[in-house]
């Protein structure tokens, strides 16, 4: 499959990144976990059947990370300019990924797999679209990589996914959807998260942070669309 993969991502510094987890976390902890979770998503798309991974980087990844990955520096400009510039480094389909969802399976990715390895001249999906559960998207794959199907679009807000599929239908795309994630933001969400994955890097991290809280600590309110499972964590 001439599949090229990107994912879009930032050095992770304490109090730079993943600022919504503290509290209860320290930056220090909310940093670790970021790499983690960055760390893990690399891993997962290192299993994938492309012929190219990108990691469009903000900072200087560990070398670890970049191993395996073509390593490209974050364009300037707002966030959907910098995914806009990502298109113009795949000569095929594209599949951008973000850095907050280590729950990322291969299985989660299957039907977008599926469609672009079926040869030509059968019908593709034009794109394949991961809602977030807080109202943006953590997956967006297009068959014909065009910048102008996201720049304009606002980044960062509950209505962010919405308009990023109005923008689709708007040009015609046909868009295939793959499952609803959460992205980790709040430490509730990488609760909810480290279930979906269990066993992993990530999940035993949060295992650890969780462990280390005070019970006044835990969160008490579970974002939207997130499962409260941290009392099965116990």
């Amino acid at each position: 499959m001439k599949l090229t993969v990107a994912v879009i991502a930032k050095q992770c510094v304490p109090g730079r990144v993943k600022t919504r987890l503290t509290p209860p976390l320290i930056p220090e902890q909310a940093a670790a976990l970021a790499q983690t979770s960055l760390s893990q998503t690399l891993e997962t798309v290192r299993s994938l059947p492309a012929a190219r991974r990108l990691l469009v980087f903000e900072g200087t990844p560990q070398p670890g990370d970049a191993a395996g990955f073509e390593v490209f520096a974050q364009g300037a400009g707002s966030l959907d300019e910098r995914l806009a510039a990502i298109c113009a480094l795949a000569d095929g389909p594209l599949l951008i990924l973000g850095m907050d969802t280590p729950q990322l399976c291969r299985d989660q990715l299957a039907p977008l797999l599926a469609d672009w390895a079926t040869p030509a001249p059968a019908p593709h999906r034009g794109a394949w679209f991961g809602s977030a559960s807080d109202g943006g998207f953590w997956a967006l794959g297009l068959h014909r990589p065009d910048g102008g199907l996201l720049r304009g679009v606002e980044m960062s807000t509950p209505q962010t996914g919405a308009q990023q599929l109005d923008r689709l239908a708007r040009a015609g795309v046909d868009v295939g959807l793959l499952p609803v994630l959460t992205d980790v933001d709040y430490f509730a969400d990488a609760l909810a998260a480290a279930q979906q994955c269990i066993g992993t890097p990530f999940a035993r991290a949060v295992e650890r942070l969780r462990r280390g809280l005070p019970a006044a600590a835990m969160p008490l309110v579970v974002p939207s669309g997130a499962v409260p499972t941290w009392g099965a964590l116990r």
